[in-house]
């Protein structure tokens, strides 16, 4: 019996596993937001020296002086003690892995979570201990990238994928729709790091540069929500809810993400030209690093890792119901 076969005919066999995958998803998407702050305020040098915090090992720092200290040092500091905590849920990851999961390809998906997360731990102390802003933003860039692969792993090691019925096939066998569906994350992706070069600009950025690249951040963010649009109401026909509602969600956090861009905006910049007519916009006043300020544009950037794990889950889901059409065994009941 194939690979293929054996995922339509059993309930996950390594439960152990799915249930450490979520658990580094919901790990990841707080790291993203603490990671996020980090960099809103300045605070990517609050700790001058890594592997270690001001000489101490990682785990022994005196939790009084980072906890009740500067603000910019308690989001360092907790951002470096989340990741290594993250890096052990990788470890046990690997080793549920191989203990329990069949599929080959799994195992060495774990193998790839955690060279992932280590990778995102060094860029991380490169970016301090050589103060470089280039690597602060592919760091920036990467770290999306990961918590997708954790979402990727939950969702291949769950009863949904196991169990996954061929019944809507005929809606969802089509290039197109699995075309449309991969470019939610080309299109999701592409925001993430035209918004990180917006977000760590080099001082050397010309006003036209970074105008072009304004344009173009709004160009894409358009686009995103016009194919998360095509994507939903062709799920919608095929009945299955399982495939429809993430699909439906990604649209609620397009708009959701527009509105903070805005806001990005708003707090950076000012008020736009075009929207001076809203009350209250002639008085408004750019606060630096304020708080509500700093909320609103940590925000923008974590929806748009949540965008791009949702968008990992539906391409994944559309293509487990593609390729379960293609078996000619039984399906296990729920």
């Amino acid at each position: 019996m194939s690979n293929l076969a054996l995922e339509t005919t059993h309930s996950p066999p390594a439960r152990g596993l799915h249930r450490l995958a979520l658990l580094a998803v919901g790990l990841v998407w707080p790291l993203i937001w603490i990671g996020g702050l980090v960099t809103t305020y300045d605070a990517g040098m609050a700790v001058p020296d890594w592997p270690n915090t001001y000489g101490y090992n990682l785990f022994l720092y005196p939790y009084e002086t980072w906890l009740l200290g500067p603000f910019d040092l308690l989001i360092e500091h907790g951002h470096r003690l989340l990741a290594a905590i993250v890096g052990f849920v990788a470890i046990a990851i690997v080793i549920a892995a191989f203990r329990g999961e069949p599929r080959r390809w799994v195992r060495w998906l774990s193998i790839a979570v955690l060279a992932a997360v280590i990778g995102q731990g060094v860029l991380g102390g490169l970016r301090v201990v050589l103060s470089d802003r280039t690597l602060a933003m592919l760091h920036g860039c990467s770290g999306p990238a990961f918590f997708a692969l954790c979402v990727a792993t939950a969702s291949v090691t769950g009863r949904w994928w196991w169990r996954a019925s061929p019944r809507s096939v005929q809606e969802t066998s089509g290039r197109g729709l699995f075309f449309a569906a991969g470019m939610l994350i080309v299109l999701s992706y592409l925001q993430l790091v035209l918004g990180a070069q917006l977000r760590h600009a080099q001082p050397t950025m010309s006003p036209i540069g970074f105008s072009h690249i304004v344009k173009t951040h709004i160009a894409v963010a358009v686009l995103l929500w016009l194919c998360t649009a095509a994507v939903w109401a062709r799920l919608r026909k095929c009945g299955d809810l399982t495939l429809a509602r993430p699909a439906l969600v990604l649209i609620g956090l397009v708009v959701l993400q527009i509105l903070l861009g805005i806001g990005t905006w708003v707090v950076n910049y000012g008020w736009p030209t075009m929207l001076q007519w809203v009350p209250g916009s002639q008085g408004y006043l750019v606060q630096s690093k304020g708080f509500a300020e700093s909320m609103v544009v940590t925000a923008h950037v974590a929806i748009g890792s949540l965008i791009l794990a949702v968008s990992t889950l539906v391409v994944l889901r559309v293509g487990r119901v593609r390729s379960s059409g293609h078996v000619d065994f039984p399906v296990a009941q729920s």
